[in-house]
């Protein structure tokens, strides 16, 4: 494997990373399917802690039921928990759409925010939730969303020393252009799924091995 050009600033290898999984996924975007803002914001509170591919399946047929926050808000907790028990975590989850929906129909007439501090208020609703929504709902660029694909990459690439989820966000905001805040979350999700991997990463097939500073310790 060749030599990394581990001397880049942070800034600089992002935007070489940038550059160059722009070319290797070029239709990179979320893998989350939704056709309103209400259905891409109960799709991202259910990725927690699963997979998307396991988040499509169960909301292929929670979507056909539930439509509204009215019904989501309504809905025997139990069975709401069995509908979307196989996303791990149901207690939880159920317990937070039940509650975001009944703020949305209190405060907000029924409609999912189109600003980050409103979507905020809402149980469940963290940074990375609230930039999902707002970039796929309204197209809207308000941060960068880390999950866990994100914050592996960001250690593996030192583009951060950070730990904390918002604190590398802030980080990677500033070294970042603006316009692709997001753009790099799906980049960066796509490249930790197909690639770069939590336990066996591809290095060698990996088009960010020359600037890498990790490359060596798995290559």
């Amino acid at each position: 494997m060749k030599t990394p050009e581990i001397n880049l600033e942070p800034k600089q290898r992002m935007e070489k990373t940038i550059e160059l999984l722009e070319k290797q996924y070029p239709n990179a975007k979320t893998a989350l399917h939704y056709s309103n803002p209400l259905e891409i914001l109960v799709a991202t509170m259910l990725s927690a802690q699963t997979t998307d591919v396991t988040v499509n399946m169960v909301t292929k047929n929670l979507f056909k039921k539930y439509h509204t926050p009215e019904d989501y808000a309504n809905a025997d907790i139990k069975q709401l928990e069995q509908d979307i028990h196989s996303t791990g975590f149901y207690h939880n989850k159920a317990k937070n759409l039940q509650n975001c929906c009944k703020l949305l129909i209190e405060k907000f007439h029924s409609q999912v925010p189109k600003i980050m501090e409103e979507l905020l208020e809402l149980p469940g609703v963290a940074r990375k939730t609230a930039n999902i929504v707002l970039y796929n709902a309204y197209g809207t660029v308000a941060g960068i969303a880390v999950d866990t694909h994100v914050r592996r990459l960001t250690e593996r690439l030192d583009l951060t020393q950070q730990k904390d989820q918002d604190k590398i966000e802030q980080a990677l905001m500033k070294i970042t252009p603006k316009a692709k805040w997001m753009k790099v979350t799906d980049l960066l999700i796509f490249h930790g799924r197909q690639v770069c991997m939590a336990k066996k990463p591809k290095c060698e097939a990996c088009v960010l091995n020359k600037i890498c500073p990790s490359a060596f310790t798995f290559g």
